[in-house]
């Protein structure tokens, strides 16, 4: 028996409102129940950022460093620093074997504020991240102590990129395949909130069936090591 040989399936936007419609039991042609839906849509994918680390939105930034300057602006769409490390090279796909990397410690807001001698300049060794929530500002990174710039030149980090906006009707969101399964039950489930609250309970339940699944896989398999402390209490 033959197969499609295909294995690109997708939903756009106004496929993945129209599925959820259907599970809350409504038949909807209406421009505005879909304008509804979007932001619906939306404010879902605005609740999977409380939700952990998505891998797949996990991405490589590089910024040139400025001497005697502490505080850096990471890039359009960062939500939070996973980890940062200084470089002597700003390319961040395929690095020369001249490239090299030392890492940084991340250290929260009190720990930085305790450290003496901000302003002091040379090759940093910890970095602070500022979250903020004003507006569409992105957070702020500042490293300790202020880099001189002269042995590495450039700031790289891992940040935790925001999902983005549904968008046009015709566009596909902006998540993997292995989560439409979950975009669906979770858009289901919002809109049972406005049209079908006697579905509402339901539905929660398999949306949050469907999002733990989609978070177990979507977990690293690279290998933990866990190696126990060894204490000799007789040796002096």
């Amino acid at each position: 028996m033959a197969t499609s040989g295909t294995s690109s399936f997708d939903l756009s936007i106004d496929e993945i409102v129209e599925e959820a419609y259907e599970r809350c039991g409504i038949q909807t042609n209406s421009g505005y129940d879909l304008k509804k839906a979007r932001r619906s849509l939306n404010v879902l994918f605005s609740e999977w950022g409380n939700r952990g680390v998505h891998l797949w939105k996990v991405q490589l930034n590089a910024i040139e460093l400025v001497a005697s300057q502490s505080q850096y602006t990471t890039a359009t769409g960062v939500s939070d620093v996973l980890e940062a490390f200084l470089s002597n090279s700003g390319t961040t796909v395929n690095p020369g074997s001249s490239t090299q990397d030392i890492s940084l410690t991340k250290i929260d807001r009190s720990t930085y504020s305790a450290l003496p001698n901000k302003g002091s300049t040379g090759t940093p060794s910890q970095y602070f991240v500022q979250r903020v929530t004003v507006g569409t500002s992105t957070p702020t990174i500042t490293l300790y102590i202020t880099p001189d710039k002269q042995n590495y030149t450039h700031l790289k980090y891992y940040s935790l990129q925001r999902i983005e906006d549904a968008g046009a009707y015709t566009n596909n969101a902006d998540v993997p395949f292995r989560w439409i399964p979950c975009m669906v039950s979770g858009l289901a489930f919002y809109l049972s909130q406005k049209y079908t609250p006697e579905r509402t309970q339901a539905l929660k339940l398999y949306y949050e069936d469907e999002i733990k699944r989609a978070l177990d896989e979507d977990g690293s398999r690279s290998s933990t090591f866990i190696t126990p402390a060894t204490y000799y209490p007789t040796v002096t």
